[in-house]
């Protein structure tokens, strides 16, 4: 396949993402198309890199969730292949030229990724039986939503990331449906993106918002996938874990980990009602 700079767009969903974006956008290529959705609504970050950089549109939005606020840079698009990437990432310097030479052996693919520099945690997962390329081209299951290099003409125009996902699972459910079509995901295992993770965020607002969604998202993915039945018996365990801490934590006045809890317990009552994933903080 002809992979270049030229022909892919990277799509970057940021929210209070200020102090991590820079390096981002300083690691990819100067002629590359780039688009960012800021979700945060920061005009000043908006004219900052418009101004800054070449070949970039801002596009100031509001908070509606990772995965429809990538479906707005991958149909605004108009190259063939979008490359998603969170802000929080930074690519190497010979990170897309391995991805562009690895092409020119792959015949045909979905979605396709460089791994994530940190072996500790590989963003991508193998349960079946797949048929790699080389020892370079790994075909997968599945790779993490925050690098993903997506080939749009495999997508239907209403086809990429399910928009009732808030947060959470939303990559997952996009990997399930690709591969459900006999669709091909690969990693490129010589070629490395570093990706600092969640790890930072210490708001205790967004540590409500995550659990919240962590469950809604489980439920909802389960249900959509396997039923209703099965998705409950999926996360039963979960449901009776939470109460059982949520009361423990009560007795102990410690009202931080209580509400941990009563968030998880709240995120899967919404999704087993069948109601949308409403939840949001101003943080």
């Amino acid at each position: 396949m002809n992979l270049n700079s030229k022909n892919i767009t990277f799509v970057i969903v940021t929210f209070k993402s200020e102090k991590i974006i820079y390096e981002c956008i300083n690691s990819l290529p100067k002629d590359s198309n780039k688009i960012v959705i800021e979700n945060s609504k920061n005009i000043n970050l908006k004219r900052e890199l418009e101004t800054k950089y070449d070949n970039i549109e801002v596009i100031i939005n509001e908070n509606i969730g990772m995965g429809a606020s990538n479906n707005i840079g991958i149909k605004k698009s108009k190259t063939r292949y979008a490359f998603i990437i969170n802000p929080d990432t930074k690519f190497n310097n010979d990170t897309l030229q391995n991805i562009f030479e690895a092409s020119e052996s792959i015949n045909d693919f979905a979605i396709l990724s460089p791994i994530n520099s940190d072996p500790n945690y590989p963003n991508y997962e193998i349960s079946s039986d797949n048929q790699n390329i080389n020892e370079n081209i790994i075909s997968v299951d599945y790779v993490d939503g925050f690098s993903m290099l997506i080939n749009k003409e495999k997508f239907k125009d209403e086809d990429f990331f399910d928009e009732s996902f808030f947060l959470y699972l939303e990559n997952t459910d996009l990997c399930l449906r690709t591969k459900k079509r006999g669709q091909s995901i690969f990693i490129i295992k010589n070629s490395f993106i570093a990706h600092a993770g969640a790890g930072s965020i210490v708001s205790k607002d967004l540590e409500y918002l995550r659990n919240w969604h962590w469950m809604w998202s489980k439920f909802y993915f389960n249900k959509k996938h396997y039923g209703y039945f099965n998705a409950f018996s999926k996360i039963i365990l979960n449901l009776l874990s939470a109460i059982f801490k949520y009361v423990f934590y009560l007795i102990l006045f410690n009202s931080y980990k209580r509400n941990i809890y009563l968030m998880r317990i709240l995120g899967l009552y919404n999704s087993i009602i069948g109601k949308k994933s409403w939840f949001r903080v101003n943080d």
